[in-house]
């Protein structure tokens, strides 16, 4: 044989003709990142951009992107596929000036102008987490989530940063597994796992059961949704978030299974919770660990699980907690080595015998209330690890609120008193799809610097609608200082007209309060404002929105002070004065049912036809599967549980919601027989509202509203009203 020596003069030039020719064939896009700007823009938008994940980009781990061009193009790079993706969502706000949000998930790029940077802009992340989720989220808007629904959520979470999602989707299909290899009957799995709207409760330890049996279809279609979600998931980037073992059991685990099970009493009044398994139960490492085999089953492993246990209550009395969560972590490091536990800093939790016992770096403490109800400040969490989070929202009820100012500033003093337990930020949201700009400023603050966020209101305005707006600008300004900037730490402001009709209102929910915090003349002056711009931004789906929202808060804000007079007039006996004004109450809201029907965020249709919808997606479902899923929705929003739970447990109306077609058929309708029955010198005693109300959540029916232009309505109603003021 003949072997030729090749010059490495040659040898060179010919290697890196091959190099270049592999490098122009590569894709231009990591595959998932192309597919993500597919589904947000439209076909063809992964051509119009060049990404690409380089490492070398953080010397130490930092996430961080950069903003440049190449080839004529926007190019954007990042550290890891979460910083990269956080990029592409920087430069389509800031940049291209197209703000995605809940109302607005995916738009039509193709005509729109991408703007080449001239220079590079490089962000690098003060967040090593950048968590999301509530178990509650799960239940109050995600319940009756469809498949592309939740692609639109995490592509969504893509572009903000996400990278530590909480994720429950499929703990039904884990329990049933482990209850049946247990020797439970699927009878006594049914009175354990809840339905469709509860499970977020069912998951905290609160109750067992309620809203089910579910049938065969649903754990399927579950098992299904749960691998699409997780997959989506880390294929962006994240690193979801699973529940650990937190020791629960079915209620009757001591006489079903033989264990040391401690019971746990009732949650609000009649919920029975799941009983708590004793870590000295000799069993307890075979259970933990079946729990943790049937998890990986259906939803892998994880380097994070959540436990709760004790929330919101429960009985600790005879359980040694330094015990208990050291066999709740070991159990855990046994399935999975050198994953962390999350807890939530909510209630007692995480209490002293937890961060005296497991070891640092072992813990993510979520101060879950953080922009609320800080608990950082007091000692760190003992030199555990913590994330800075914002609990915005409770119940998903409707209403704009918020804590601007603070949110600004309280994740940065975090991180300066405590720079090396401080590791992120987090939403953490009892419900979704309100207030959106307190999700994009939250998400931006880990890549920005303190002092940049006086000019931020300006910045987002433009992302918000396209161009550059005095009027947008001003009105937010006002907006962030007033209704959106609570200086206490309640809850959501609750709208009277949600409220079980009385001629003294103080609250909604047994937890909530209709106290207005902000002077009600910003929000108009905020409204004057934005409206000033309405022929310039009438297509404009975020404005549309907005308007709507804003008009929306001025008008419940005036039903506060006007049942006040309504009261006034009625005790004074003046029942001319009473009847005008409860008729300008009750007109008020047929207005704004008129007004948030135009608005799909807010219309109760859009809720009932999800939960109703998702029977298409498995093949064989019925009518009555329908109409079950249907009844979970509604209930949810309105009694909640039954009459014991509603009445006693004060859950009834926790999440209430303004929403066109239930402001008619719900809470426009008690409103007028509580008038009536006022005018026949009749009560209408707690038992029959329950009846009432009950009976709602069992009808399909919701009225319809003619179409009209939301900015038009939202205009009419505002000049209808205000004008004269």
């Amino acid at each position: 044989m003949l072997i030729k020596t090749i010059s490495m003069k040659k040898f060179l030039p010919f290697m890196m003709a091959i190099v270049f020719a592999l490098m122009s064939c590569a894709p231009k896009n990591p595959a998932q990142v192309s597919a993500l700007l597919d589904r947000i823009g439209g076909e063809g938008t992964s051509e119009r951009i060049e990404t690409q994940v380089k490492t070398s980009l953080s010397e130490d781990g930092t996430d961080v992107f950069e903003i440049s061009s190449k080839d004529g193009k926007p190019f954007i790079q990042g550290s890891s596929l979460s910083a990269l993706t956080t990029g592409i969502g920087w430069y389509l706000n800031h940049y291209v000036h197209v703000n995605l949000s809940w109302n607005n998930l995916t738009t039509d790029l193709s005509g729109v102008e991408f703007p080449v940077p001239e220079g590079t802009e490089r962000r690098e992340c003060s967040a090593d987490y950048r968590y999301y989720l509530n178990y509650c989220t799960y239940s109050y808007s995600m319940a009756f989530w469809t498949k592309e629904r939740w692609e639109q959520e995490i592509d969504w979470m893509a572009l903000h940063g996400i990278n530590l999602p909480l994720a429950a989707v499929g703990m039904d299909v884990v329990w049933k597994n482990v209850l049946t290899e247990a020797g439970y009957t699927r009878e006594d799995i049914d009175k354990f796992v809840a339905g469709p709207g509860f499970q977020a409760w069912w998951l905290m330890s609160n109750l067992e059961g309620w809203g089910g049996p579910n049938p065969d279809w649903w754990y399927e279609r579950q098992e299904q949704l749960c691998k699409f979600i997780l997959g989506r998931m880390r294929e962006l980037g994240m690193e979801p978030v699973l529940p650990g073992y937190g020791n629960i059991l079915p209620s009757n685990a001591a006489e079903k299974m033989g264990v040391n099970a401690l019971d746990q009493g009732n949650w609000c009044s009649g919920f029975r919770r799941p009983a708590f398994l004793m870590p000295t139960d000799k069993r307890y490492a075979e259970i933990a660990q079946l729990y943790y085999k049937n998890l990986e089953k259906v939803m892998g492993k994880a380097k994070y699980y959540s436990m709760d246990p004790f929330h919101e209550g429960g009985r600790t009395k005879g359980v040694n907690l330094k015990e208990a969560y050291y066999t709740m972590y070991a159990e855990m490091q046994k399935h999975s080595p050198e994953s962390k536990w999350v807890i939530q800093s909510w209630g007692d939790n995480p209490r002293k015998e937890a961060l005296d016992t497991i070891p640092k770096g072992g813990f993510v403490v979520l101060d879950l209330y953080a922009d609320g109800l800080s608990r950082w400040e007091k000692n760190g969490f003992d030199g555990h690890d913590f994330l800075w989070c914002m609990l915005h929202n409770f119940g998903g009820k409707t209403g704009m609120h918020g804590r601007f100012e603070p949110l600004l500033s309280n994740y940065y003093n975090a991180l300066e008193k405590y720079p090396e337990g401080a590791k992120g930020v987090g939403a953490t949201p009892e419900g979704l799809e309100t207030s959106p700009i307190l999700y994009d400023l939250l998400f931006e603050l880990p890549w920005m610097k303190r002092e940049e966020g006086k000019d931020w209101i300006k910045r987002y305005a433009e992302a918000r609608y396209g161009e550059k707006s005095e009027a947008m600008e001003k009105g937010w300004d006002i907006l962030a200082k007033s209704v959106l900037n609570c200086p206490t730490p309640s809850q959501d402001i609750e709208a009277v007209i949600c409220a079980r009709p009385s001629l003294d209102v103080k609250r909604v929910s047994g937890w909530g309060t209709c106290k207005i915090y902000h002077d009600i003349n910003k929000v108009r002056e905020a409204a004057t404002e934005m409206l000033k711009d309405k022929e310039r931004f009438k297509d404009c789906p975020n404005y549309q929105h907005d308007i709507a929202d804003v008009v929306r808060q001025t008008l419940t804000d005036s039903t506060y002070y006007l049942i006040k007079d309504i009261a006034a007039s009625y005790e004074k006996k003046d029942m001319a004065a009473f009847k005008a004004q409860y008729t300008t109450f009750l007109g008020i809201l047929s207005d704004l049912n008129r007004l948030l029907s135009q608005v799909g965020l807010f219309k109760l249709e859009k809720w009932t036809n999800s939960a109703r919808n998702i029977c298409d997606e498995v093949p064989g479902t019925t009518e009555a599967d329908r109409d079950w899923m249907e009844w979970n929705a509604r209930t949810l929003v309105t009694v909640w549980g039954p009459e014991q739970c509603a009445e006693q447990g004060r859950l009834h109306d926790y999440s209430s919601r303004q929403w066109g077609g239930m402001l008619n058929d719900f809470y426009l309708a008690r409103w007028e027989m509580f008038f009536k029955a006022l005018e026949e010198g009749k009560t209408i005693t707690s038992p029959e509202w329950f009846k009432w109300e009950e009976n709602w959540t069992r009808s399909k029916t919701i009225t319809k509203v003619a179409e009209e232009n939301a900015v038009d309505v939202a205009c009419e109603l505002y000049d209808k009203y205000f004008s004269k003021q």
